[in-house]
């Protein structure tokens, strides 16, 4: 018979997770949460790139059946969508919450309150969605909805801009990390996400979220903790997605990072203005990416039909 897991952040005393609130609340104003260093005063009103304040902003909570089989679980992902991101995408799939920021302002409280709804209401694990530049209020919201009843697995889903800073205080309270690695190519990066750095930020946070979490485990239907790494292929773009494909590959000496090779794409937002953007994954494109996967030997995850 299996031993429940238990979720990292219940086996913190409370002035431990306290602590680690405290250090990324340190890290508003001026912000320096993730590795653009915007350096705005977010407690005088401040805005910078993530239009992120000092209250997390949410777009929407719900259960979500839309994400990979190993969330989802039989209860399905219990989602909390963070308003406002890090990265400035051009191609962004959910870009009415991710640039225009469409959300409401909530406190520790109410957004513990999401969490223990959530849980209520069956879900598998908590899944904040786009939380870098919230981590301070979610790290505070963790510890109100511990104190609640909370025991369900932490899920990091996001964009995998990351300050290794940041990434190695939440060892330990994040269970599930899923970020996502969107370029091997520098100056794609610059030019779709305005992060021209995004390669080796991006590269280095992976490999901190490796060693904190390792492989993906499961508990009956649902993971409970590890690393999955999403990748969405864009069309006319595959070499970057095999130069992806490569790094993930070689991240751990056994090759077992769970990958989710993601066929999604369609053209969103300025993406339209694009004529190399301005469709969907061809064919060919898609099979070549699938035959790369094979060649890498990558096993662990999943990859999309197309």
């Amino acid at each position: 018979m299996n031993t429940r897991f238990t979720p990292g952040y219940l086996k913190l005393t409370a002035s431990e997770l306290a602590s680690r609130a405290q250090c990324l609340a340190d890290m508003l104003s001026p912000c320096e949460l993730c590795p653009h260093n915007c350096a705005v005063a977010r407690d005088k009103g401040e805005r910078g790139l993530c239009k992120g304040g000092l209250q997390a902003k949410v777009s929407s909570y719900n259960l979500h059946f839309g994400e990979e089989p190993c969330l989802v679980g039989r209860g399905g992902s219990g989602t909390i969508f963070l308003a406002g991101c890090n990265l400035a995408c051009i191609f962004c799939q959910n870009y009415p919450i991710s640039h225009f920021a469409h959300g409401h302002e909530v406190s520790a409280d109410e957004l513990a309150a999401m969490m223990i709804s959530l849980q209520r209401n069956g879900a598998e694990n908590i899944n904040f969605v786009t939380p870098t530049h919230f981590s301070a209020q979610i790290i505070a919201a963790v510890a109100v909805a511990r104190d609640n009843g909370l025991h369900l697995p932490l899920v990091w889903n996001t964009g995998g801009y990351e300050r290794l800073e940041v990434i190695r205080l939440l060892d330990g309270i994040v269970d599930i990390y899923l970020p996502d690695a969107k370029y091997s190519d520098s100056t794609l990066a610059g030019e779709l996400s305005n992060a021209s750095d995004y390669v080796e930020v991006n590269q280095a946070a992976l490999a901190e979220m490796w060693r904190q979490a390792g492989p993906v485990q499961m508990q009956g239907p649902a993971a409970v903790r590890g690393l999955l790494v999403r990748h969405l292929v864009l069309p006319n773009r595959i070499e970057s997605t095999r130069g992806v494909l490569e790094f993930l590959a070689g991240l751990d000496e056994k090759n077992r990072v769970a990958v989710s090779v993601m066929a999604q794409y369609f053209p969103a937002f300025r993406a339209v203005e694009d004529p190399t953007l301005n469709r969907r994954v061809s064919r060919n494109e898609w099979e070549q990416v699938q035959a790369w996967v094979d060649e890498l030997g990558i096993s662990e995850g999943y990859v999309q039909e197309r």
